[in-house]
């Protein structure tokens, strides 16, 4: 116990910056944009007891807080009011990429479920019942559920291309 009590009299900036960077090395191996702001208090802790030096620990632990707090909600609020833009916001979302598409049933959709293989993929898909080798259009998406349409045109698809020869 006493060991613990004479670490955290010894607290001084270099722990806090330590401390900071580490936090950012986690941020880096497992991203999620919370550890950085974490980080950053950190980072401006350890700066503010350069600046006061005989700051008891409570209170730096307390600032550390405070300061963690702040920054991920301060965080949250711009990056809701300015999203971060991408030229590929459906990158993470597979499944929107495909609405719109239209592709050739391999297998029957039969009270209303099927399967559709997609690139090298297989979906379940929900729709009307339709036979093998009817086009459908891919019209939204549940969660790893296709929804699925007839199609409207009448192209000739491959099983697994849409119209346009993509997979």
């Amino acid at each position: 116990m006493e060991q613990l009590a004479a670490f955290l009299l010894g607290i001084d900036h270099w722990h806090w910056w330590i401390l900071g960077v580490v936090l950012l090395g986690g941020e880096m191996l497992a991203p999620g944009v919370f550890l950085l702001w974490m980080g950053i208090a950190a980072g401006i802790t350890g700066f503010i007891v350069l600046l006061v030096p005989d700051m008891d620990w409570r209170y730096q632990f307390l600032l550390f807080a405070v300061l963690s707090v702040i920054s991920v909600v301060l965080a949250r609020l711009y990056l809701a009011k300015k999203p971060i833009e991408t030229d590929r916001p459906e990158l993470n979302r597979r499944g929107q990429q495909y609405v719109g598409r239209t592709f050739t049933l391999a297998e029957a959709v039969e009270n209303g479920r099927g399967k559709l293989h997609v690139d090298d993929t297989m979906w379940r898909i929900e729709g009307p019942d339709l036979p093998a080798g009817q086009q459908v259009e891919v019209v939204g998406v549940d969660g790893v559920l296709l929804r699925v349409a007839p199609a409207a045109g009448g192209g000739q698809s491959v099983a697994g291309t849409d119209e346009n020869g993509k997979s």
